[in-house]
This record gives C-alpha cells, sequence and structure tokens, in this order.
C-alpha cells in the first residue's frame, strides 16, 4: 500500500509540475528563435509579459487577501504582492536574456539554411526544405481523409445500416437504398433512365412523365444539400417539387460571389475568408441545434451537462481544425492556379516575351475590372504580387544585404498592413454607430407603435409610414456594412495572397533559375494588374466601394435568390446574377423616371 501510495503521489507531483512548465510557457516565450531578430522580439515579450503580471499580482494579491483575512490578509497580500511584483520582471528579463542569446546563436544556422533556399516552420520550430507538389500531394490526401470520414460520420458510406429518413419515395423510384453512395446512387439513375426514356418505350404514353420524375427523383439526391433536406423533411405536401430550407442547407460562398462578384478572381484569391466564417457560423447554429435536441429533457444530471459540453468542446475543436486546413488548401490551389498562369512566361516554351505576356496580364485585369467591383480586386492583388516579388529579387542575388528596391517594397508592405488594419477597425466602428443608431430608431417605433391600441394577440400593430421609415433605416446602414466587409476582404487577400508568393518563390522543388522567373511574371503581373484597376476606378468614378444602400439593397436580394437558387440544385452563374442585376436596376430607374413625371 505504501509503495502504491508513492507512486500515486510521484504521479500527482509530475502532474503538477507539469501543469507548473505549462503555466511558465504561456506566461513567457520560450519557443525556439529563428534568428536574432526573433530572439531580440521574444526577450521583450518575455519582459513585458513578466512587468505586466508582476504589477497585476501586486494590485490582486492585497485585494483578495483583504476580502479572505481582513487587515491581517490585505498584509500578508501586500507582502506577496510586493514579493511578486519583483521577481516576475527579474524572471522576464532573465528568460529574455536567455532568448535574445538563443537568437543570436541560432543567427549564423538561419543566414546558411536561408542562403540554401530553407524556409522556417513556425509550427515545428525548424528549418525545412518546401516544396510545393508536397504540399499539393498531402493537402489532397488529407482531403481525401476528411471526405471520407465525413461520409462515414454522416451515414452515406458504403455498407451499414440503412438510415432513417422520413421519405423514401425517390430512393425507392431509383431502386437504391438510403444510404447509397453518390455513385451507386448516378449508375442507377442511368439505368433507369434508359428504360423507361420517351425514345424507348413509343407506345407507352406514361414514359415521359416517368421519364421526368425519374430526372428530378436523381436531381434531388444527386445534389448532397438537397438530399439532406429531403432526408430530413421529405415531401411537402402541396407541392412535391418544393423542399424546405433550413440555414445549414444555406450556401455562403454563393451568396458573397454574387455580392461581391469574386467568381473571375477565384483562381488568384480563392474562396474569401468572410465566407468561410460565414459558413462556420452556419455549422455552428446547426451544431447547437443538433446537441439541444440530443439532450434528454428528464435528465438534468451534472454528468449529462458536463458530457454535453465536452461534445461541444469537441466539435469546436474539429471546426477550427477544419478552417485551419480549409485555409492551406486555398493557399495551395491559389498556388497551384498561379504556377499556371505564369507557366507560359516562366518556362517559355512557346518563346513568349515580356511584351506578350504583359498583354495577356492586361487583358486578364480588364476582364476583372468588367464586374461589379472588379476595379478594387485589381488594385489590392496587384499591389500584393508585386511587391512580394520585388522584394523576393532585391534579397535573392544577396540575402544579407538586398537593394533598394527590396527595402522599399518591405516598407510598403508595413504601411499596407497597418493601412488594411486602421480600415478594418475605423470600419468597424462606422458600423457599429450605424446599426446602433437604426437600433435605437427601431425601438423608438416599437416603443410608439405600443401607445397605439394592441392588437388582439396582444401584439402593437405598426402603421404603413412607421414600417417604411424603419426598413429605410436599417437600410441606410448597409453602406457602412458594405465597407467593412471590404476592409476584411482587402485584409484577407493581402495575406493569403502573400503566403501563396511565399510557396512559389521558396518552393525547392524547382531550381532557382525557375524561382526567379516566377518572381519576375508574378512582377509584371501584379504592376499590369494594379495599373488597369486603377485606370478602371477613375473610369468608374469610384475612389472607394461604397454604394448607395439602394444598390447595395439590389445587390443583396439577387444574391440571396441565386444562393436560394443553388440551395435547390439550380445553377445560377455570376453572369446570370449580374445580368440581373442590371436588369433590376434598369427597371427601378424606369420607374423612379415614371414617378417624377
Amino acid at each position: 500500500e505504501k509503495k502504491e501510495l508513492s507512486q500515486e503521489e510521484q504521479q500527482m507531483e509530475e502532474e503538477e509540475c507539469g501543469k507548473e512548465q505549462q503555466m511558465f510557457n504561456q506566461l513567457f516565450s520560450t519557443r525556439r528563435p529563428k534568428d536574432g531578430w526573433a530572439g531580440l522580439s521574444s526577450g521583450i515579450k518575455s519582459v513585458a509579459k513578466g512587468t505586466a503580471a508582476g504589477m497585476a499580482s501586486l494590485i490582486a494579491q492585497p485585494v483578495v487577501g483583504a476580502k479572505t483575512g481582513g487587515v491581517g490578509g490585505f498584509l500578508t497580500g501586500l507582502a506577496t504582492g510586493v514579493a511578486s511584483c519583483v521577481a516576475l520582471p527579474v524572471t522576464g528579463v532573465c528568460v529574455g536574456a536567455y532568448q535574445v542569446g538563443r537568437g543570436v546563436a541560432n543567427s549564423a544556422e538561419a543566414i546558411h539554411s536561408a542562403g540554401k533556399g530553407m524556409v522556417w516552420n513556425e509550427k515545428k520550430r525548424q528549418w525545412y526544405y518546401y516544396k510545393l507538389d508536397e504540399e499539393i500531394d498531402e493537402v489532397q490526401r488529407l482531403a481525401k481523409q476528411r471526405k471520407k470520414r465525413g461520409e462515414n460520420a454522416s451515414g452515406m458510406g458504403v455498407g451499414g445500416p440503412e438510415r432513417s429518413v422520413k421519405d423514401t419515395a425517390y430512393y425507392d423510384l431509383l431502386g437504391v437504398a438510403t444510404n447509397a453512395t453518390q455513385a451507386e446512387i448516378k449508375k442507377a439513375y442511368y439505368v433507369r433512365a434508359r428504360k423507361c426514356h420517351p425514345d424507348k418505350n413509343p407506345g407507352d404514353p406514361t414514359a415521359a412523365e416517368r421519364f421526368q420524375e425519374l430526372g428530378h427523383a436523381y436531381q434531388i439526391l444527386s445534389n448532397d444539400q438537397t438530399r439532406a433536406a429531403y432526408d430530413r423533411d421529405g415531401l411537402s405536401i402541396n407541392d412535391e417539387k418544393n423542399q424546405k430550407l433550413h440555414m445549414s442547407d444555406i450556401d455562403p460562398y454563393v451568396f458573397f460571389a454574387v455580392m461581391f462578384g469574386s467568381e473571375s478572381v477565384t483562381p488568384y484569391i480563392g474562396e474569401l475568408w468572410i465566407a468561410n466564417k460565414a459558413e462556420m457560423f452556419l455549422k455552428d447554429s446547426k451544431m447547437a441545434q443538433e446537441l439541444a435536441s440530443n439532450m434528454q429533457p428528464n435528465d438534468g444530471t451534472s454528468k449529462s451537462a458536463e458530457k454535453l459540453h465536452a461534445q461541444r468542446e469537441e466539435r469546436v475543436r474539429q471546426m477550427m481544425e477544419e478552417d485551419e486546413f480549409s485555409q492551406r488548401r486555398r493557399q495551395v490551389t491559389c498556388a497551384v492556379n498561379l504556377r499556371e498562369r505564369i507557366a507560359s512566361y516562366v518556362d517559355n516554351n512557346d518563346g513568349e516575351t515580356d511584351e506578350q505576356f504583359t498583354l495577356m496580364c492586361q487583358a486578364e485585369a480588364a476582364s476583372i475590372c468588367q464586374t461589379a467591383f472588379g476595379h478594387v480586386f485589381c488594385t489590392t492583388i496587384g499591389q500584393v504580387l508585386e511587391l512580394e516579388a520585388v522584394e523576393f529579387l532585391g534579397f535573392v542575388g544577396s540575402p544579407l544585404v538586398g537593394n533598394f528596391d527590396a527595402y522599399n517594397a518591405v516598407l510598403q508592405k508595413r504601411a499596407t498592413s497597418f493601412n488594411n488594419n486602421y480600415k478594418v477597425l475605423n470600419a468597424g466602428i462606422s458600423a457599429v454607430r450605424a446599426g446602433s443608431k437604426a437600433m435605437k430608431h427601431v425601438e423608438n417605433m416599437q416603443k410608439q407603435a405600443q401607445e397605439q391600441t394592441p392588437l388582439a394577440g396582444g401584439a402593437s400593430p405598426m402603421d404603413t409610414s412607421q414600417a417604411k421609415e424603419t426598413m429605410k433605416k436599417l437600410e441606410d446602414t448597409l453602406p457602412a456594412i458594405l465597407e467593412l466587409a471590404w476592409a476584411i476582404n482587402v485584409r484577407d487577400i493581402t495575406k493569403t495572397l502573400k503566403r501563396v508568393c511565399h510557396k512559389l518563390f521558396y518552393d525547392a522543388g524547382v531550381e532557382k533559375e525557375t524561382r526567379i522567373r516566377r518572381a519576375e511574371a508574378i512582377r509584371i503581373m501584379g504592376r499590369e494588374f494594379f495599373a488597369i484597376g486603377k485606370v478602371s476606378a477613375t473610369v468608374k468614378d469610384v475612389g472607394n466601394t461604397s454604394e448607395d444602400a439602394e444598390d447595395i439593397k439590389l445587390r443583396a436580394e439577387i444574391a440571396a435568390m441565386t444562393t436560394l437558387a443553388k440551395a435547390q440544385g439550380q445553377e445560377i452563374t455570376e453572369k446570370d446574377a449580374e445580368y440581373m442585376i442590371r436588369q433590376q436596376r434598369k427597371m427601378k430607374q424606369h420607374q423612379q423616371a415614371t414617378n417624377r413625371s
């Protein structure tokens, strides 16, 4: 028993030491620094954190002591606080000096490794040779694993028991089980479609109708979103083709692609960060509903609550991992697309000259600028590409010294980063102010409505003029919200393209000369995109992304319509959406002109 007790005590001591070590690492920066500059930065952080923690302890300890022990506790807490106020900053200085020393010691390795074309891994804290093709293979492998894991989790994999669904009519029509894969559904549709095709049954008057029903069943089950809606809700009573839509069925990428006209630049920037966060919000809403529905109403034990909390934490962790992987896949995909765009210049297989490549970039930029916000995309993409390329080319020849253009590019990048962050903050404040003002107006309207005669159901009426005025106030906030969205988009595009260029310029899978050619091509592309974008902005007579509330409302309406159509299995391209927006704008302009006359 004594031996077992000593083992338990030893285990407890190890756990306590582990917790103390974890707390120490969280308080002070102890990770391996990349070089001298990184060591200096880490050291300053440790000193600052130690000082801040010491000051906080000096304030908090006497207060806590006074609450628990009165005057005696206050004096004891004061003594402890003073000791901590001295000890923590001293510890921070010691850790900081140690980190600076480590950084200086690692500088030689950093110079040598960078000169060999190696890059620094922030997670593993070590130098390695980055190869784009290897990361492509890894991302594709991880994507397949995640897809397979998702299919198994949703019960849509091969084999296993059939899933419980509300209605099986479409499955029965195709002759497949409810857990059939997409390949099985497709095969079953082709087999049955050939048998009941009207041309194969010229004497059967019902063949055409059966063929259409079969096609509609396949359309619903071949789309993951409409299939999920059908499995959950079954057929509508009034209209078999009318599927109920839930928030989880909405694809935010479609909405934002129409709202910002980003489909034309998707090969360069991928799916916008703001759309990814919107999808995470929808998934989180669905997750909360599922967790709440799984709770037993008569089970209010703490164990049940702990289990629910653990399930939610696990799902949140999975969502965060999915978000990180999505961003990584986005960057790799953009790097591949950009590599293909500049391949003719880099490889020079067709003898393409700088002038020919420049004309190609100008044509591409002009095509992008034809969309609603194309000039904003072009200037943002162009500036990032050109600065990243100029910096790389300036340091690739002499990593230690560089040239004037490289240092100028670094300064411009820092200024751009500061400007982007400032715009996000400023636009966020403006959006909050506009939203608060609108909500205050809504509250005043509701108070006025409550003073009127209440309806039979207890609700207070709001007359037509009040409702219109309230809607107008809410619509007036749209420009501020759009400005915030654009500030977030610009910052997101800048950060994404920086990492994309890094993957192309430091790809150890190709020769150094090839990487230099890539940088030269991207510098040309960036220069032309930026110039064409600036000219387009001048022609459109818009110096920023602001539009009046009516135009924003119109675009949002079309974006919502397109998203709903997509969720129902219909295909609407960006060109179709832009055409609908132009037509609606013309109709409203004509209506306004008629009203004035």
